[in-house]
């Protein structure tokens, strides 16, 4: 399959499309981790495409096409104050979201039961889209959190400015129970042994959201592999793949 290249608005999107007939179409979003391009996931756009989805992936915001940095200088960066400079990257990204399934929908015949999910900061971003957007039936965070404070982890927090904490306060999931309301069906596939993503912010966010999800806990999951790190590993790949094969609506 050849992998097609597009801009929709100001954002950049590849996609590969496996060809199934008109009523069997379904979009995966695939999004990177930090420092990642789109262009980075083709390998799991396969696997998704295999499976028979139009499978997609778009430049995070401050990356790959849309970037002005080199990686090393981005992560200098961000990792010197992680609550300033990462806040807005994940909230811009989970808002681009919406105009990207809009524009599948219009344009690439899928119906609007999507799937979306991520490496690290991809499944924060993809966490965050599923409260913004209920089109989003299925989420797989792949060492990734719902809790954007992160408490424990390995780096420096910093400290945000006005604009980053009005960000935080719009989107972070874990403070926004509300949005999850419609019950998407979200794995984490976490590394129990994570210093840089902790897991406790995937098995707080499902304890916290046991009522709202108590008709179908079945769709809540998280998964902590034992003895893995911040590491995207084979059978957290594994696992994503299946939750997005199993008929959720």
């Amino acid at each position: 399959m050849e992998l097609n290249h597009t801009c929709v608005d100001h954002i950049p999107v590849v996609w590969l499309d496996p060809g199934l007939p008109s009523g069997s179409r379904r979009l995966a979003i695939w999004l990177p981790w930090f420092t990642g391009r789109k262009e980075d996931m083709q390998s799991q756009l396969a696997g998704l495409a295999d499976r028979g989805f139009v499978a997609l992936s778009y430049d995070p915001w401050q990356h790959g096409e849309r970037g002005t940095e080199d990686p090393d200088a981005l992560l200098q960066r961000v990792f010197g104050n992680f609550r300033r400079h990462m806040w807005p990257i994940l909230a811009h990204t989970a808002e681009d979201a919406l105009r990207v399934i809009d524009w599948a929908i219009a344009m690439l015949d899928i119906s609007p039961d999507i799937c979306m999910g991520g490496i690290s900061m991809g499944g924060d971003i993809s966490v965050a889209a599923a409260g913004l957007d209920q089109r989003i039936s299925t989420v797989a965070a792949i060492v990734a959190t719902p809790d954007w404070m992160r408490p424990g982890m390995d780096i420096s927090p910093g400290e945000p400015d006005a604009y980053s904490q009005h960000l935080y306060d719009r989107f972070n999931p874990i403070t926004h129970l509300g949005s999850y309301s419609h019950c998407p069906a979200i794995t984490f596939e976490c590394g129990a042994e994570d210093g840089h993503v902790p897991p406790d912010g995937a098995l707080r966010f499902q304890e916290v959201l046991k009522d709202t999800y108590a008709a179908c806990p079945e769709r809540l999951r998280g998964n902590l592999h034992p003895g893995v790190g911040h590491k995207f590993v084979e059978p957290m790949w594994a696992n994503s793949l299946e939750w997005f094969s199993i008929p959720q609506i």
